[in-house]
C-alpha cells in the first residue's frame, strides 16, 4: 500500500509541475476557450467536472474531518485532482481497513 500512496503523491506532484509549464506558457482562459469551443473539448470538461461530483460525494461521506471534508470539495472545483491524489494518498489506509472487513 506504501508504493501505491507515493505513487499517487509522485502523480500529484508531476501534475503539479504540468500546471506551472503550462502556465507559463499559455494563457488559462484562452485555452479553455479554446477547448471548450470544441464539441469533444465541451464532454471532456463535462466529464471531468462530473467525475470532480463525484469524488466530492465520496469525501462527504468517508471523510470523518469536517474540516477537511469541506476544504478538499471546495477546493476540487477549482484545483481537481491535485487535491484528490493527495487526499486519496492520505486516506488510502482507511479505505483498505474498510474493504478488509467487508
Amino acid at each position: 500500500m506504501t508504493l501505491i500512496r507515493v505513487a499517487l503523491i509522485v502523480a500529484a506532484v508531476a501534475f503539479a509541475a504540468m500546471i506551472v509549464s503550462a502556465a507559463l506558457r499559455a494563457d488559462i482562459f484562452e485555452s479553455f476557450a479554446a477547448v471548450s469551443a470544441d464539441p469533444w473539448g465541451a464532454v471532456s470538461l463535462v466529464d471531468l467536472y462530473i467525475g470532480f461530483l463525484a469524488f466530492g460525494v465520496i469525501v462527504w461521506f468517508v471523510e470523518p474531518d469536517m474540516r477537511a471534508r469541506l476544504g478538499v470539495i471546495i477546493a476540487l472545483p477549482f484545483l481537481g485532482n491535485l487535491v484528490a491524489l493527495p487526499w486519496l494518498a492520505w486516506r488510502l489506509p482507511m479505505f483498505a481497513r474498510a474493504l478488509r472487513r467487508r
